[in-house]
């Protein structure tokens, strides 16, 4: 299965040069935990070219109690953004996820543009689906072998 068959289509965005406080009320307004940044001047607006999460909002600014006009969202992010391709595999994007540290990686298509986001969420559901599957074949299993069982 792949990245872009679970991912939540559904991103909130903001530019780069909107405000820390922006950023915190398009999250408040949206009921998410994180949002993509694009930089809305470029050739490729939705191009993600970072993330950032609430965490990353109450530890870096509010609880340093830092003003509103001295950042732009664009000067939280994080130099490298990890993403994954719609067509990338859904256990390899957890290893890469594990090995990075990450819980949440925009998704991309084949240009680089931005199609939606993969949250740790997202992937215990699918593990979930998974799981019942293993368990639905293993009862299936065992009936079938009780039922192919001579009458004692």
């Amino acid at each position: 299965m792949s990245v872009g068959e679970i991912c939540n289509r559904e991103v909130v965005v903001i530019d780069r040069k909107a405000s820390v406080y922006e950023g915190a009320r398009l999250m408040r307004n949206h009921h998410v935990g994180s949002l993509v940044v694009i930089d809305e001047d470029s050739d490729t607006p939705m191009k993600p070219v970072g993330i950032v999460t609430d965490r990353d909002l109450v530890v870096e600014i509010m609880a340093k109690e830092v003003p509103e006009a001295v950042l732009a969202i664009g000067d939280i992010v994080a130099a490298e953004l990890l993403t994954a391709r719609e067509s990338d595999g859904v256990w390899e994007t957890i290893l890469r996820m594990r090995a990075m540290g990450v819980r949440r990686l925009p998704v991309v298509n084949s240009e680089g543009h931005l199609t939606g986001m993969l949250t740790m969420d997202d992937l215990l559901k699918f593990i979930a689906d998974e799981m019942s599957d293993l368990v639905r074949l293993i009862r299936r299993e065992q009936k079938r072998e009780r039922d192919s069982r001579p009458p004692a």
